[in-house]
């Protein structure tokens, strides 16, 4: 649109900080059978019966987020047909967490040092024949210090018609953690400023987009996003 202006954004820096056979063998003992030459009973073999075994299974959701110093526990729901004793087992089990192979329970609580990202997660419940997984997780642990961004940029210099740009009147920061939803809103009226930190940033991923708004109340394009990273 005639009469917009451009935006050039420069770059972005986060700050920051069988189965089981079972024999039923109960001795039946034949009664002395008359028997005219033989004059002897004979004993029955054991009996043996078969059944096969049911695997176990194994849900749940855990939760992907926590907090430094804040506890975090997650059990999954695991259930036998067959009433078998089960064991869990995990891999990659994170450093500041704990688990027990009787209930597959993983807790623990991370602290500064932990902040970071768990990957590859994996619990698995056996009955000793059977297994049965969930799906592998990630855990991040977050810090709960706020954090800041700054975006840099190159004041634009010429309407998209090509014409000088004289009537620049400032920038609009939009920002957020959903790349469809930029909600927050930073307007700024100094048209010379080259750079901005945005503070009070909570760990995530957050993403950032800005105009530029002339004089008259134009408004320009949306720059590319950029991303900052707080965690």
């Amino acid at each position: 649109m005639t009469g917009r202006s451009r935006l050039k954004l420069l770059c972005l820096l986060a700050v920051l900080v069988c189965v089981v056979n079972f024999a039923i063998s109960p001795e039946v003992s034949a009664k002395p059978k008359k028997d005219v030459g033989s004059g002897s009973g004979k004993a029955l073999g054991k009996l043996k019966k078969n059944r096969e075994n049911s695997p176990p299974s194994l849900s749940g959701t855990p939760d992907g987020v926590v907090l430094e110093n804040s506890f975090y526990e997650f059990v999954p729901s695991a259930s036998d047909p067959d009433g078998d004793t089960l064991t869990f087992a995990i891999n990659n089990r994170p450093g500041w967490a704990d688990f027990d192979p009787t209930t597959g329970a993983l807790f623990g609580t991370p602290s500064a040092a932990d902040v970071g990202r768990y990957s590859a997660i994996q619990i698995a419940v056996s009955d000793g024949l059977a297994t049965a997984e969930l799906s592998s997780f990630d855990i991040d642990v977050t810090s709960t210090t706020l954090a800041s961004v700054t975006l840099q940029w190159q004041p634009p210099t010429e309407n998209t018609d090509g014409t000088p740009l004289t009537d620049l009147a400032g920038y609009r920061i939009y920002y957020g953690v959903d790349p469809a939803d930029l909600s927050g809103l930073i307007e700024l009226s100094n048209p010379g400023l080259t750079s901005y930190v945005v503070e009070a940033l909570t760990p995530n991923t957050w993403y950032f987009a800005m105009t530029s708004v002339n004089d008259r109340g134009q408004e320009s394009d949306f720059s590319n996003q950029l991303i900052g990273d707080t965690r």
